[in-house]
């Protein structure tokens, strides 16, 4: 900066002066300044002068700096030693390796001033190179792995080494070479490639000749002198698949018994020259020829090497007798040979064995024909109709006899014929039985053959139940009785019914209103609720008081067939919210009292049936000898009834003791009441029509004593189904 700074000031007074700049020719002479590597001395040393022309017009005074004089990496190796003269001397022996050069600053100051009179000068002080270094190896020993397989004339290993010598020059170049090899085998030995230090194979390894091999390896500089190093590799050699695995004997012979599958029949002994557990010692074995049907196998014990031969499939004396099993064995590496110091693949065939194997018949159970069928019969078939035959046959003797037997036949609808396996129907078939899965029935039976000792079959037939139109829809349990506020007004109520036919006997179902009860037209109407065939809305069409009401109505399936249904319909208060309040006690009384009204209902329907029966029998018995238009005060005592009409009596005597029970019984629901009342009206209204057809020439169809029975007739018409309330 002092220098540019004298320049600028310089050329400013020339400025002001008007004076033409005038032009003088500078030059610096110097000497070629070059440092041989490790210079044994005597230091100081000259290695050359410098000079300026300035220095004819002044005193100069020359300075060095830089690297190697005043700055890293080698301070005070390099001084002037004379000023004036310019002369360069070196102090101590350079590495080159460390520093290979030095970029030096020399500058020319005039001696009176101080002042740098000339541009610096920067040299290059280069540090000729010298043989110091010899060739290092990465690592002073190796050790390698090469199969035994390996091709010659291959390269296995490349050797590297450093050399930090000058590159590209003799010093630094490298040559390499094989000083020994152990053991030393004229069929087999290694070579190294001169520059690259690739090692290569010359001839074939032998695992069992030598599993191992040492090489001394020596790299050697082009340099003068010459300098080297040397390294050690270790060679292990890996066993590779060079001997032929073969069977001890070449013929098997065995008896094998028909029937079950068996492992370890009989063992092969294979023999092998490679290492053992090495996949070139380790066999591998396959049925070449003479199992078709795939009857056996072959595996190989790990531990042995053997072969091991397998019945993976019965064997059937009947359908073959004997085999020729023709089983090979290989390696599960390839195999090679060496010839003439090269590689070979096998030309020869594998080594092979062959196993006789004769069959020993035993008995064999009864084969079904097929083992499974399907026959299809008509739900609600009637007994006594044959729905096939299970057919076996004994695979020993055409002429065996076999006997069958049923042993699955859950719902006891069939029998099997001993002799023939005829399969007939001894009970009504039902598609609605639980025993049915997905319209089909399960039949097995069992064929025995008369063997020693005998041995059993099984055969299964399936029997497909075509559904028919044998049940009508009825309502489902949560629809016989339900319950409404009467604060909701015409609210709809949910009907659905259920259908045990399958499709096409089913859904949809068809819901109409029995109209012969006139309370029902004109109160209710029913809805069918679009897209729901199995049910229907229920509607009140005016206002009803708090009470039971029965709602008869009928449910028709897709075909048409139907039956009456009844609907039980509470409809109560709610002060609560949305749901009937429980009955209190305040009630008990009213609660009390109906059951035993309706307990005399039925006492005085009885009393009547009996009277009717009396004057039914008792006019039977005296038909001609008493006149219709007279009476006779007489008493005639009837102890001769028939056994049918104690029976009706008795049985009638029955249901009134029950139907009274159930009524003072505080414990029965409402609910459970309402269709005791139906069903007990509906009992006694079959009754009343069957003593009318017993003699309906000889029945009084006008019965007069001291006066009309009152109230009997409302009885009768509250027995039969009128509607009660509470």
């Amino acid at each position: 900066l002092d220098t540019l700074e004298d320049l600028w000031l310089s050329l400013m007074r020339l400025r002001e002066s008007h004076q033409p700049l005038q032009r003088s020719k500078r030059r610096w002479v110097l000497t070629t300044l070059e440092l041989e590597e490790e210079d044994t001395g005597p230091f100081p040393k000259l290695i050359g002068e410098l000079f300026n022309n300035m220095s004819s017009n002044m005193s100069l005074m020359y300075l060095v700096s830089g690297p190697g004089v005043d700055e890293f990496p080698e301070i005070g190796l390099f001084s002037i030693d004379d000023h004036n003269n310019g002369k360069i001397y070196v102090h101590r022996p350079v590495d080159r390796e460390m520093t290979p050069s030095f970029m030096v600053h020399i500058d020319a100051v005039d001696r009176s001033t101080g002042k740098v009179v000339d541009e610096s000068l920067i040299f290059n002080i280069r540090i000729r190179d010298v043989n110091d270094h010899a060739p290092q190896f990465l690592e002073n020993e190796f050790n390698i792995s090469v199969k035994e397989n390996q091709a010659p004339g291959q390269p296995i290993f490349q050797v590297l080494t450093v050399d930090l010598d000058q590159e590209n020059t003799p010093n630094s170049q490298v040559l390499y070479f094989i000083i020994s090899q152990t053991p030393l085998l004229r069929e087999c030995g290694f070579r190294i490639d001169l520059i690259s230090g690739e090692i290569r194979l010359s001839g074939c390894l032998d695992y069992e000749t030598s599993p191992r091999f040492t090489l001394l390896i020596k790299a050697r500089d082009c340099g003068e002198p010459p300098l080297s190093s040397t390294a050690t590799i270790h060679i292990t050699v890996e066993e590779g698949n060079n001997h032929m695995p073969t069977f001890t004997w070449d013929h098997f012979k065995i008896q094998i018994s028909e029937g079950p599958m068996e492992q370890g029949v009989l063992r092969l002994p294979v023999e092998d020259g490679d290492s053992p557990f090495t996949p070139a010692w380790r066999a591998k074995l396959d049925i070449v020829d003479g199992d078709k049907e795939g009857h056996f196998d072959i595996v190989t014990d790990p531990e042995t090497n053997h072969g091991v031969l397998n019945v993976i499939k019965p064997l059937d004396y009947e359908t073959q007798a004997a085999y020729n099993l023709v089983i090979a064995v290989e390696n599960q590496e390839q195999l090679f040979s060496c010839e003439e110091g090269r590689l070979q693949p096998w030309r020869k065939a594998v080594a092979s064995a062959t196993v006789s194997v004769q069959v020993v018949d035993t008995n064999d159970p009864p084969a079904f024909h097929p083992q499974t069928f399907i026959v299809s019969t008509e739900d609600g078939a009637r007994p006594g109709i044959q729905l096939g035959a299970f057919n076996a046959t004994d695979p020993d003797s055409a002429a065996g006899q076999i006997r069958y037997k049923l042993v699955h036949d859950p719902a006891n609808w069939v029998t099997v014929e001993e002799k023939s396996g005829v399969v007939t129907t001894k009970g009504q078939i039902d598609q609605e039985s639980p025993h049915v899965n997905d319209s089909f029935y399960r039949i097995i039976a069992h064929a025995t053959d008369d063997g020693l000792p005998p041995l059993t079959g099984t055969g299964t037939l399936l029997l497909f139940l075509s559904d028919i139109n044998d049940n009508a829809p009825v309502l489902l349990s949560r629809s016989r009785y339900v319950e409404v506020c009467e604060s909701v007004g015409n609210k709809s109520l949910l009907i659905e019914a259920e259908d045990a036919d399958l499709d096409p006997y089913s859904d949809p179902f068809t819901f109409d209103l029995d109209t012969a009860r006139g309370d029902v037209e004109g109160t209710w109407t029913l809805k069918t609720k679009e897209g729901k065939g199995r049910s229907a809305e229920l509607v009140m069409l005016r206002n009803l008081p708090p009470g039971n009401y029965l709602v008869p109505l009928f449910i028709g399936d897709r075909q048409g067939l139907s039956q009456k249904q009844v609907v039980h319909v509470r409809i109560c208060s709610c002060p609560g919210g949305s749901e009937c309040e429980e009955l209190s006690d305040t009630r008990l009384p009213w609660q009390a009292l109906s059951p035993v009204c309706a307990a005399f209902t039925a006492l005085a329907a009885a009393l009547l049936f009996l009277l009717r029966c009396y004057f039914v029998l008792g006019s039977k018995r005296l038909r001609g000898s008493i006149p219709t238009d007279s009476g006779h005060q007489t008493l005639i005592m009837f102890n001769d009834e028939s056994k049918a009409v104690s029976a009706q009596v008795a049985s009638v005597e029955h249901c009134v003791w029950f139907t009274l029970q159930v009524y003072l019984n505080p414990l029965v629901p409402t609910h459970a009441l309402l269709l005791m009342e139906e069903r007990t009206a509906e009992m006694w209204s079959q009754k009343l029509r069957c003593v009318d057809v017993l003699e309906d020439d000889s029945l009084p169809h006008v019965y007069s004593t001291e006066g009309e029975c009152e109230g009997a007739e409302t009885l009768i018409a509250g027995l039969l189904g009128s509607k009660s309330t509470p």
